[in-house]
């Protein structure tokens, strides 16, 4: 059994992963708002390439060099000139979001092992990037539909070739359906196996959101999130990069004008409160915020302004129109509106916890790490997918002695 799990290869873990959707690194901020309202998808790709030119040499020299959500988006417009001119902060070429560190995304080769790949993620990778076997792909009757469904279809790049991602949760699951073979680790105490790190990022509630935000994007990088303290340390919730993954760009009102402790309501799953909505609307209008106070009075009227520049400058597909905030809000589609997010409540464990207990708690809601407290709810550290697999990346060293 030990050998067929070390027998395993990166493309075994693909098996009905979606084709990813990508945009060139010529795009802008708008453009990268733009393809996340119209996708499923919390993360885009940003490859080298043109997806639609078909010389060798750039078949050859296309790969994609990082990914963006929405957290990336929100934090840039929240900087004191991107809150003054939304609009022209769009206009920004998307590399102005992307990580300075190029290990957060790599290239593997379907072949690779299934302990290469954790490797990498020990590493510093948050996502693999694996080429689909022709062979699983959809038929193109399939693919012709889907692309009718969807405003941003998946991306066949030159040469017909497209390409999934794994994370750190992929892993994490396939090694839970096969926990038995690592007995009696899971049943070992997350405290015990030494993964609890005591390096968290936190934030008093009381305090203004903005002082949070160097952290917010610390966790966005690490995968981890931000805990709303009190003022004895007590765990009241947190601020997420998931939760805020599923918000509007218009969040960074929120984080420029709330404390710590209303945008956990602000970013809370249900749409913010009326009360804290007129309280951001104040707030922008005392500090003089005409750009962003129009952006974000259009959002909380709900009504649905036309924008007088929705033709995109290019026709790929992958590069869906800009959104322009001067003009008027982008209508989100059904299936981005539709989402069901997580509350701001922190996903919690004590030291004594088991290792599998953590693992599934955190697949379970769909997070990359779980709190730890004490009796008194008091942080203590946090759990990371990172920690946990290098645990199983020991054990399976000693699989092969």
């Amino acid at each position: 059994m030990a050998a067929r799990l070390l027998a395993h290869e990166v493309a075994d873990l693909c098996l009905g992963k979606p084709p990813l959707k990508s945009l060139s690194i010529s795009a802008t901020v708008g453009h990268a708002l733009a393809a996340l309202k119209s996708s499923d998808d919390t993360y885009i790709s940003i490859w080298t390439c043109d997806h639609h030119q078909t010389a060798q040499s750039l078949i050859d020299n296309c790969c994609c060099v990082g990914k963006i959500c929405m957290v990336d988006i929100i934090c840039y417009l929240c900087k004191e000139d991107n809150l003054k001119s939304p609009s022209s902060a769009l206009d920004s070429p998307v590399t102005v979001l992307l990580s300075r560190d190029p290990a957060t995304v790599r290239h593997v080769n379907p072949s690779a092992s299934l302990v290469e790949a954790i490797d990498l993620i020990i590493g510093g990778a948050q996502n693999l990037i694996v080429p689909i076997n022709r062979r699983t792909k959809i038929n193109s009757k399939r693919k012709q539909i889907l692309k009718q469904e969807l405003s941003f279809a998946p991306t066949t790049h030159a040469g017909g070739g497209e390409f999934c991602w794994l994370t750190q949760e992929d892993v994490i699951r396939f090694l839970l359906s096969s926990i038995g073979l690592f007995s009696p680790t899971g049943a070992y105490s997350v405290e015990s196996l030494g993964v609890i790190s005591p390096d968290i990022l936190t934030v008093n509630y009381h305090s203004p959101a903005s002082t949070a935000l160097g952290a917010i994007l610390t966790s966005l990088a690490d995968q981890t999130s931000v805990a709303v303290v009190d003022d004895d340390g007590i765990l009241i919730g947190e601020i997420s990069p998931f939760t805020l993954a599923y918000c509007d760009e218009t969040a960074a009102a929120a984080i420029a004008t709330l404390s710590a402790g209303d945008l956990m309501s602000y970013i809370d799953c249900g749409g913010p409160p009326e009360d804290i909505i007129r309280v951001v609307e104040a707030r922008l209008k005392e500090r003089n915020l005409k750009g962003m106070l129009e952006e974000f009075t259009a959002y909380s009227s709900g009504i649905p302004l036309i924008s007088s520049n929705s033709s995109s400058s290019s026709e790929d597909e992958s590069s869906p129109s800009p959104t322009r905030m001067k003009s008027g809000r982008y209508n989100r589609s059904s299936s981005y509106s539709a989402r069901i997010t997580r509350r701001a409540e922190a996903i919690v464990c004590y030291p004594w916890s088991s290792l599998v207990a953590v693992m599934i708690q955190a697949i379970t809601h769909r997070v990359s790490y779980v709190w730890v407290i004490e009796k008194d709810c008091s942080v203590v550290g946090v759990v990371k997918f990172s920690d946990i697999l290098e645990v199983f990346r020991s054990h399976l060293e000693s699989m092969t002695i």
